[in-house]
């Protein structure tokens, strides 16, 4: 790793969407310490783990001051703050734990986070929100949403747990972007897809449209979402900003407007859309960040019978 790579802490870097994109940053020059409470899953990379409570403010401080690995004694100073966070430590969904637990674990672990990034002076923090926020996801029945596409301008109010704590981390997101004039940046991460994913589940997403619906018929490869960290880290000067991680096109077998004519006639649509633009609108990510899709699925699986 070259001396002037730049420094990543990298929290819940163990979970489904952090043991592809740690990988992803690794390639692209970064050096990343993960903080997890487990081991990161392919020894291969050589990734080093920092067991670490995020609920708990004094460790989170002590993470962010860390060496990244036993190298770290070799050099001639302790070590400085990283030049970046990203923070995707936390509950990951509902139903893991009870709804109290998953509340205030993921508040309090994002809270801690960028308190104490912020109070260390790094100056990029990323942190992971989630498509959620628009309320259908985990929204209690057949819920319809506010308009399409789905954009970050959109007033959202989620009932459930999970999304109302996501939703709670952008507002300390905000609200600390300002006290300290720092750069933070909130990521809607959509439905994360690996790749063993796409030959295993998108045939039924295709067939059955309806199962897709509470995840607004997108997704985000979770390889795509390692360039997105990357760009993100690299763009300065934002303050504070909310950006929708996903890919580009909608999950079906025909063009988005007539998809969402079909499938869910009660929502609005509000501007014109792409022939297959996710109907969670990336635009934003796509325009201000430059983010360019690597993995569309269609690379990945060709659906045969189309639906219609």
């Amino acid at each position: 790793m070259p001396s002037n790579a730049k420094r990543i802490v990298f929290t819940g870097g163990s979970g489904k969407a952090g043991r592809h994109v740690i990988p992803e940053l690794i390639e692209r020059g970064y050096e990343v310490l993960n903080v997890d409470l487990v081991d990161f899953p392919d020894p291969s990379t050589n990734v080093f783990t920092l067991k670490t409570d995020l609920t708990d403010s004094g460790q989170v401080f002590n993470a962010l001051t860390s060496h990244f690995n036993f190298g770290g004694y070799d050099n001639a100073r302790p070590p400085s703050p990283p030049d970046a966070v990203i923070h995707f430590g936390a509950y990951a969904r509902n139903l893991l734990v009870p709804d109290n637990t998953t509340f205030t674990g993921n508040t309090s672990s994002t809270y801690n986070v960028i308190e104490a990034a912020c109070k260390l002076g790094v100056p990029k923090i990323i942190i992971a929100s989630s498509e959620t926020v628009y309320e259908v996801c985990f929204g209690q029945g057949d819920l319809d949403y506010t308009e399409f596409p789905l954009h970050e301008d959109i007033d959202v109010n989620p009932m459930d747990t999970y999304a109302i704590s996501k939703l709670c981390g952008e507002r300390v997101a905000r609200g600390f972007a300002r006290r300290f004039d720092a750069d933070i940046y909130c990521l809607r991460i959509g439905n994360v897809v690996e790749p063993h994913e796409y030959a295993q589940d998108f045939p039924k997403y295709i067939s059955e449209p309806m199962v897709r619906k509470r995840n607004a018929w997108s997704y985000i490869d979770a390889r795509d979402l390692g360039q997105i960290c990357d760009l993100a880290v690299r763009k300065d000067g934002l303050g504070f900003q909310v950006f929708n991680a996903t890919n580009d096109t909608i999950t079906a077998s025909f063009p988005t407007r007539q998809f969402l004519e079909q499938w869910c006639p009660n929502t609005p649509i509000m501007r014109e859309l792409g022939e297959w633009e996710a109907p969670l609108s990336n635009r934003k990510i796509r325009e201000v960040l430059g983010f360019n899709e690597e993995h569309n699925w269609r690379k990945y699986y060709n659906p045969i019978n189309e639906v219609s």
